[in-house]
């Protein structure tokens, strides 16, 4: 997979580049500051994006401005939200990272909490694929639990109970795969829209107790949610609702900034290009790091 995709970035990266520039109106003349993630992802599609940023950059003589990844899915809030403003604490939920994040200013972030091991997103996948649904899952699993019963069965929390913000979505992934083996080693049929619902409960309500302990201070007034999973509908109304109910401003992207997108880092760039964040032709690619 990673392969795959450093190789489709290869192929795609300079055709989309032009196409954005000529639907946009705009040259590269016109540009007053190149943004690329260059950390956490795939090394291979970071690469491809930061090496080629780097020359356009450089060529063109324009400014680099490297961007986090996690932050780029927080952005995309600013982007649907322009009343939004920090301070506010974030959960950014997606298939390869879990994170709770202090957003202090548009420039200053501190991860406060985070899974332990598979991602929320991850976790999602892999449980949908046990159960014959394609990848990425995400979507038909949602469909699946807004039919399904999520009382016909119960499944272990998420939420570590340690005082902490962490996750673990490792044991409650086994645990699920395990249910769905056992059943079908009995030749029983599988209640996919059940498994889907109590699953889905089993994830929202480990957010729920997390957001029960960072919030219990009265600190954060807001709260944003960003991410792949973020476009769970599931997942959008416990934490709209939980905010009502606690006077929380909520906040969340339209579902089409939910997935990775350029929009959201060009909107984290713009943030970053304001307090002189930039790079030189030295800037590298990074798999992981905050």
């Amino acid at each position: 997979m990673p392969e795959i995709a450093g190789r489709a970035h290869i192929e795609a990266i300079s055709q989309i580049t032009y196409e954005a520039l000529d639907k946009a109106g705009v040259t590269l003349s016109d540009i007053q500051a190149i943004g690329v993630t260059n950390r956490p992802g795939l090394i291979g599609a970071l690469l491809v994006g930061v090496n080629f940023a780097k020359s356009l950059a450089v060529s063109n003589g324009i400014p680099l401005v490297p961007v986090n990844h996690i932050r780029g899915h927080i952005a995309a809030n600013y982007l649907a939200h322009p009343d939004l403003e920090p301070p506010f604490l974030a959960i950014v939920a997606s298939g390869g990272h879990t994170s709770v994040i202090e957003v202090r200013s548009y420039t200053d972030f501190e991860t406060v909490g985070r899974t332990r091991d598979d991602a929320m997103g991850e976790a999602f996948d892999k449980v949908a694929r046990v159960m014959g649904i394609p990848y990425p899952g995400g979507a038909e699993m949602d469909r699946l639990a807004s039919i399904g019963d999520s009382t016909k069965m119960t499944f272990p929390s998420a939420a570590i109970n340690d005082g902490s913000l962490d996750f673990s979505f490792s044991g409650l992934k086994t645990h699920v795969i395990n249910c769905l083996h056992t059943l079908s080693q009995r030749g029983e049929e599988i209640p996919k829209a059940d498994i889907a619902a109590a699953f889905t409960e089993a994830v929202v309500s480990s957010v729920i107790k997390k957001l029960e302990i960072a919030f219990r201070d009265g600190k954060y007034k807001k709260l944003v949610l960003a991410g792949g999973v973020s476009a769970n509908s599931h997942l959008r109304a416990a934490l709209e609702g939980w905010s009502e109910k606690n006077g929380i401003a909520f906040y969340v992207p339209p579902r089409s900034l939910c997935g990775d997108n350029a929009a959201m880092i060009g909107a984290q760039a713009y943030y970053e290009f304001l307090e002189g964040n930039t790079a030189g032709a030295d800037l590298n690619a990074y798999p992981s790091g905050d």
